[in-house]
């Protein structure tokens, strides 16, 4: 049902495109151009275009708010699992016991440390 209304919506869009363009440019956005044919005037307002855009265009928003609810209502699907990655398992330092400390304040040598974990180490 759902790619049903949405490929109606998605013919409802391009239709609502094809008729706006068909239209005759009046040059003054939306229709404000001045002349007595304009949008606002009996005559244009009668045009078949003018009616064929507002009706595409209540389709289109009707369609839209139709869709956003089914969307938002309809069971949740079930993810499928069968391609997930398992996470590589970590690897754990053995435990160390803490270095001594020398009995005099002398500097005492770095151990390296236990690169193990990174992959590039090995």
């Amino acid at each position: 049902m759902f790619a049903f209304l949405l490929v109606v919506h998605a013919i409802i869009a391009a239709a609502l495109v094809t008729v706006i363009l068909m239209q005759r440019s009046e040059g003054g956005g939306l229709g404000m151009g001045g002349s007595p044919s304009g949008l606002m005037s009996a005559r244009g307002a009668a045009d078949f275009l003018t009616r064929a855009t507002a009706v595409l265009a209540t389709l289109f928003v009707g369609f839209s708010i139709v869709l956003a609810v089914y969307a938002a209502t309809r069971a949740a699907p079930q993810i499928d699992t069968s391609l997930a990655r398992t996470p590589p398992a970590t690897q754990t330092a053995p435990a160390t016991a803490p270095a001594p400390v020398p009995a005099d304040n002398a500097v005492a040598p770095v151990q390296p440390a236990d690169n193990s974990a990174v992959p590039l180490a090995r």
